[in-house]
């Protein structure tokens, strides 16, 4: 059974919300879309982050700040806490949990973190302690539901770090983990007007070459195709997710000539941005069909137990 629950004082909000096969619907309306959110994922749930789909084979906890998400198939109910900047701002507070350029924002746009059985015992117990205190609208249950959050995007990015940043693929030693957090950290706020390394390089007062040989040893993608896969991805949410022309797209990326925009986007995805716009379309309207078809289906399912057994 959903349950929302909501604190609210003067410009501070946070929020939490149950989901089960009956209001997924409600993730894909655009209710959260300015909020941070932190989504539990129990096993078995099937869901799609902008073009990324995830199969949940294990429980998992999933980062999102304007992403868009979309639930496909999950059985057992899955928790959201939502909040906005004033309540819990990591920028500000990023001396405290250190996660912006990790769990949000990072460059490998992985925007989750796999829990084993004992970190998922206590990401469980930091949600019911929020839950609780929601309910309980204590005086002093602000501090308490925020210290609680701390401690879950604490917990969260050491898994994110040993997940993502110390396996047989990467290792980033602690000494240059901060270049990698910034670099991910100003591309975020920076890659509609600044397209080239050396902007980037400046930022980080390093020299471009430096800033390369650094990712090159990190066994990273290099910074200019970061960058330039950071451009592609918002490009991809305008077109499916606005009517924008392409050329607006191509002004509102800081290109000044949208048939520059044009030969990039095709250049790396093999489609032409209008093109790519058609194709996205007929998938999310073939997506779309299929869910109210299920949820019909289920309806449908229902009504006939209920006749047979007076379920209730």
């Amino acid at each position: 059974m959903s349950q929302q629950l909501i604190f609210e004082d003067r410009y501070k909000k946070l929020g939490f919300e149950t989901f089960s096969e009956n209001n997924f619907q409600a993730l894909k309306e655009n209710k959260y879309k300015s909020e941070i959110k932190v989504f539990y994922v129990p096993e078995g749930y099937e869901l799609t982050v902008d073009f990324s789909h995830f199969k949940i084979e294990k429980p998992s906890l999933f980062f999102l700040t304007n992403q868009h998400l979309q639930v496909e198939k999950g059985a057992e109910e899955s928790s959201l806490l939502y909040y906005n900047r004033d309540f819990y701002c990591i920028q500000i507070h990023d001396k405290e949990v250190a996660c912006d350029g990790l769990l949000f924002h990072n460059v490998f746009e992985i925007p989750f973190v796999v829990l084993d059985e004992k970190e998922n015992a206590v990401i469980k117990s930091l949600f019911q302690s929020i839950k609780q205190e929601l309910e309980w609208k204590d005086s002093s249950a602000e501090e308490m539901i925020r210290t609680y959050l701390k401690q879950m995007i604490i917990h969260a990015t050491r898994m994110w770090k040993k997940q993502n940043l110390d396996n047989n693929t990467v290792k980033i030693p602690g000494h240059e983990l901060e270049i990698f957090r910034d670099f991910s950290r100003y591309l975020e706020i920076h890659f509609r007007e600044k397209h080239n390394v050396a902007d980037y390089a400046g930022l980080l007062h390093i020299v471009p070459k430096t800033l390369t040989h650094k990712f090159r040893n990190l066994n990273l993608e290099s910074p200019n195709q970061l960058i330039i896969n950071r451009i592609l991805l918002e490009a991809k949410r305008l077109l499916l997710y606005t009517d924008k022309p392409v050329k607006e797209i191509a002004y509102d990326l800081g290109y000044e000539d949208p048939a520059y925009f044009n030969r990039l986007f095709t250049g790396k995805t093999g489609n032409t941005p209008a093109n790519f716009r058609k194709i996205m379309f007929r998938e999310k309207s073939t997506i779309f069909s299929s869910f109210y078809l299920t949820i019909w289906n289920n309806i449908c399912h229902t009504f006939v137990l209920s006749k047979q057994y007076n379920i209730k």
